[in-house]
């Protein structure tokens, strides 16, 4: 029976001492979270009323978001009597060791830095990098969004985007459509020529300055090709050139001019 009230003591201590603090850790963390939800939803409201690039917006909510979240952890730890300085020893080792297992996801982090700071691109930019093509349609802390032009989404991780290779097509408001058209040997080649400037000139979308370029490019193996490049502006592109593709198709032969197609002249030598 004593034993039993030895440990009823031992138990009522406990709760005395440690009970209290469980409770108030977990009210200050559950409050907590709730005033960081709050700070980070006005700190989004404010990024959208400010001037501040879209690129930037969702990197600085979470980057916020985690940074007082970890605060809050260790304040709550705090509270419960762990002592914070060997807390903190502790995970600074297993910080570097997951940081060794997880430095593909460091260099994400580090790659999205980069482009926010450099700015290669930014949200609503048409890019093509890593083999894929399409609008930005987010930076986030790791990763790049892409919408491609048939609704798709790509996911690019932000390490190779901020170290590799990469094509921003909306840097310049004005693109460069470049055709190649064949005609067959034998043609008029300066008809052909007045053509296709006729055809650039009947398209408003098409600048004057600077000038639409037409030169003889190739005597190729079964064509004579025309090398034409005009001057757009870059939401005008693909309209454009799939535009005049049809019309060279469908004015060429009405005013004389073919369009050929691969062919092999073959000689027969008979030996006698």
């Amino acid at each position: 029976m004593e034993k039993i009230n030895v440990y009823l003591e031992k138990a009522n201590e406990l709760i005395t001492t440690y009970g209290i603090k469980v409770i108030g850790a977990i009210v200050v963390l559950v409050l907590g979270l709730w005033i960081i939800k709050l700070i980070v939803r006005s700190i989004r409201k404010a990024l959208d009323r400010g001037k501040m690039d879209d690129s930037l917006k969702p990197f600085i909510s979470s980057l916020i978001s985690w940074t007082l979240k970890i605060l809050l952890f260790i304040s709550v730890l705090g509270m419960l009597g762990i002592q914070m300085t060997s807390f903190i020893a502790i995970i600074g080792a297993a910080g570097l060791a997951i940081g060794m297992a997880l430095s593909g996801t460091l260099q994400n982090f580090a790659g999205g830095v980069m482009i926010l700071l450099f700015k290669p691109f930014k949200v609503g930019d048409f890019i093509s990098a890593q083999g894929y093509s399409g609008t930005v349609k987010a930076i986030q802390i790791f990763n790049t969004i892409l919408n491609t032009p048939d609704k798709k989404t790509i996911i690019i991780p932000n390490g190779g985007l901020a170290t590799g290779s990469l094509t921003n097509f909306s840097t310049e408001p004005e693109r460069r459509v470049d055709w190649t058209f064949g005609i067959a040997y034998g043609d008029d080649y300066d008809k052909a020529k007045e053509v296709v400037t006729r055809l650039l000139n009947e398209d408003d979308r098409i600048l004057k300055e600077p000038e639409p370029f037409i030169a003889l490019a190739e005597l190729a193996d079964s064509s004579v090709n025309l090398t034409v490049r005009a001057w757009v502006k870059g939401a005008d592109y693909w309209n454009v050139y799939f535009d005049m593709n049809e019309k060279v198709y469908k004015t060429f032969p009405k005013e004389g001019l073919n369009i050929p197609f691969p062919q092999m002249d073959v000689h027969v030598i008979q030996e006698k």
